[in-house]
């Protein structure tokens, strides 16, 4: 599967590796739960025009 030159993949941010999720220009999550499947962690996100900001 290709991937649009408008999509990108969200980083863990705690570890900076690749998460399964992917946002595009339009995505906007608020409070979401992004689990990251190397470091095993969970952490609370925002995101809005590829910002993405740490809740908890």
């Amino acid at each position: 599967m290709k991937m649009n030159e408008d999509e990108k993949w969200v980083l863990c941010p705690l570890c900076g590796n690749k998460t399964r999720v992917k946002l595009r220009k339009d995505t906007l999550l608020y409070h979401f739960p992004l689990f990251c499947p190397k470091c095993k962690k969970e952490s609370l996100i925002d995101a809005k025009n590829y910002m993405i900001r740490v809740i908890g």
